[in-house]
């Protein structure tokens, strides 16, 4: 195995938005990557030095953890694990359809547990890691139309308060990072067009548009790059004019 500067991190949902900022922040900070999600060509044509790309679903957890143990038999152990793909599809709870309840569900909460438990035991043992959940403001405070995407996020935030715990003794972090509205492909995924019209236009009248997707790379990269012994254990990240 080569020797690397930089510990290995691992970036789930690395094709779009969030996760693709992300990528090209540690990449550029000379971190060795493995990068995971669904659409495997829009992670390769970033291109990145010292870099795995695997087409993985968060939801099958031996594939995920397949591709975590590929990347650490040439990179090294993991040091920080950051779940954040994740799926928005917005509805009035009264008439959604449940299997867009149950895609959100699977991939936001049981996508996240999955990765946690992939790598803690070996961050346990080694008494050292970072494990960083991207949860959402929805994650603390409800929105209309979103109530199964809230449960998810609520969902994100509840379970990264309960690991942390489990982890602390351990010194290994467990953060959370809650974006508020930041223009990503994350809408796109509402089958409702009333509702992303209206999602929209409460963006552009609070103002909340120059909030990007790296300024929230930069925040994630922030709180890891802090020594060990400093947990930002959640961070709420809005735009300045998001009032809600």
């Amino acid at each position: 195995m080569e020797t690397y500067n930089k510990k290995l991190v691992v970036i789930t949902g690395a094709s779009s938005g969030f996760g693709m900022e992300l990528a090209k922040e540690f990449a550029n900070a000379g971190y060795p990557l493995l990068l995971l999600a669904r659409r495997i060509e829009k992670m390769e044509a970033m291109n990145l030095p010292n870099t795995i790309c695997k087409k993985v679903d968060v939801v099958e957890k031996e594939i995920f953890e397949e591709a975590i143990k590929e990347a650490e038999s040439k990179f090294g152990k993991t040091d920080l694990l950051i779940n954040n793909a994740g799926v928005m599809l917005l509805g009035d709870l009264a008439s959604q359809d449940a299997q867009e309840w149950k895609k959100m569900l699977d991939v936001n909460v049981i996508g996240v547990m999955n990765g946690m438990q992939i790598v803690m035991d070996d961050m346990k043992e080694r008494k050292s890691g970072t494990i960083i959940n991207v949860s959402s403001i929805a994650g603390i405070q409800p929105f209309g139309n979103h109530a199964a995407y809230c449960a998810s996020k609520f969902g994100v935030t509840g379970l990264t308060r309960v690991a942390r715990g489990e982890m602390a003794p351990h010194n290994v972090r467990v953060l959370s990072v809650l974006p508020g509205a930041v223009k990503t492909e994350l809408l796109g995924h509402t089958t409702d067009q009333n509702i992303i019209d209206g999602y929209n236009d409460w963006k552009e009248s609070v103002g909340a548009v120059n909030i990007t997707a790296k300024d929230i790379a930069q925040t994630i990269k922030f709180a890891y790059e802090m020594p060990q012994a400093v947990s930002l254990r959640e961070i709420v990240i809005t735009d300045t004019m998001q009032d809600a």
